[in-house]
């Protein structure tokens, strides 16, 4: 799997595990759906880190329910920490696109190092989650540079509480991925929200 998918997929999972639901009064959504999943590579086809294809579905994804997902990517450069993420996450309100600041360590947040997120979603030492076991892919820093493909896989999406602001609508989510000095990959994702 391409290290910029996963390095969002591991952001986003470790910082909705990490929150005080005291401080963000988090919620647990009944028969979420996400629908409309779109994504695009924000820079240059020569990027040092590009996300070649991805596919999932169905449309919607049934939260909790099953997801199939594909995905192939590339790294021009060897990955290491510290390996920064500048997330920007917007919200569409009356027609108009509205950055959602950070609070907590979710919305548009910017992570020193995404290595060290996914050294807490994956503790050093053991074996990455599967299907990226089965398919050598790798889930902790470095990552070597070269060709990286995640083959049509199901996985279960269990229910997760969410920020009570994390409402029914469109969102845009873009991830910045670099290292000291230079932006290595941008990505963009599009989706829609809804639950009962």
């Amino acid at each position: 799997m391409h290290r910029l998918l996963l390095a969002l997929a591991a952001v986003l999972s470790v910082v909705l595990t990490r929150v005080d639901g005291d401080s963000l009064r988090m919620k647990r959504f009944k028969n979420l759906q996400v629908s409309n999943f779109d994504w695009k590579n924000c820079w240059k086809p020569d990027a040092p880190a590009l996300l070649k294809s991805l596919t999932v579905s169905p449309d919607p994804i049934a939260i909790p329910g099953e997801l199939t997902a594909a995905a192939s990517g590339s790294t021009s450069v060897e990955l290491d920490a510290p390996l920064s993420l500048n997330v920007t996450l917007k919200k569409e309100v009356a027609g108009i696109w509205v950055k959602v600041p950070c609070l907590d360590d979710l919305g548009s947040c910017h992570y020193p190092d995404a290595c060290d997120l996914l050294d807490q979603l994956i503790p050093p030492g053991q074996d990455c989650p599967e299907p990226l076991h089965t398919y050598g892919l790798p889930c902790h820093c470095p990552f070597k540079a070269g060709l990286y493909s995640l083959p049509q896989s199901d996985f279960y999406l269990p229910n997760v509480d969410l920020p009570y602001w994390l409402t029914n609508g469109k969102y845009r989510v873009q991830g910045v991925l670099g290292v000291p000095g230079q932006e290595l990959g941008c990505l963009e994702v599009a989706l829609s929200v809804h639950s009962d």
